[in-house]
């Protein structure tokens, strides 16, 4: 399917697949070498946005975490259908402790889906309200906290920088602190 057909929805949302894979303790050199693999041929493919790898942590993990964004989520489903996929999938899969688990969604729904995901979304305008609510403290904060951070640390004070830090941090607590814990908190009145 091209982007000619897809829905107005589909193409003002975008969307986003989260690929958790659980790699034996002996095989992340492996894992590694296959990303380097695959990554080139999902960024070639239409409609690629852009991939963020979390990658485990020595000693505590062995979880590999990809967010992978495409403008349409018709672009998206193609990329996780394609041959070119399945094939490198195939190739790295004694790797894996288990599966290829995968989560797609669209716009920032990913926030706000609970764990098993088969669950509805909240309304967009509730999402919305939600997420104003939990970056506009960070965006207050962070950079009071971050900016002394980096002149201590003897970085040179420029805005594109400065902003780079700040919004890592931002994103980080949105994505590991502060969105698992405020939708569970506002899950009821979020899911009515």
């Amino acid at each position: 399917m091209d982007a000619s057909t897809s829905t107005a929805t589909d193409e003002d949302q975008g969307a986003t697949v989260v690929i958790t894979h659980r790699i034996r303790r002996d095989s992340h050199a492996a894992y590694e070498r296959w990303l380097e693999e695959i990554a080139p041929v999902c960024k070639a493919s239409p409609g690629y946005l852009d991939w963020h790898m979390v990658r485990p942590v020595q000693g505590l993990t062995e979880t590999y975490t990809v967010v992978v964004r495409f403008d349409t989520k018709a672009h998206l489903q193609h990329w996780m259908a394609s041959f070119e996929r399945q094939r490198l999938i195939e190739k790295v899969q004694p790797l894996f402790v288990r599966g290829d688990d995968f989560f797609i969604s669209s716009g920032l729904d990913f926030w706000f889906a609970p764990s098993g995901a088969k669950a509805k979304v909240p309304v967009r305008w509730k999402q919305y309200l939600v997420t104003w609510s939990a970056i506009y403290p960070l965006a207050l904060a962070v950079p009071l906290l971050v900016v002394p951070v980096l002149g201590k640390l003897g970085l040179p004070s420029s805005t594109p920088l400065n902003t780079l830090a700040i919004t890592a941090v931002v994103v980080f607590m949105m994505v590991y602190v502060v969105m698992p814990r405020y939708t569970r908190l506002l899950q009821k009145w979020l899911f009515s």
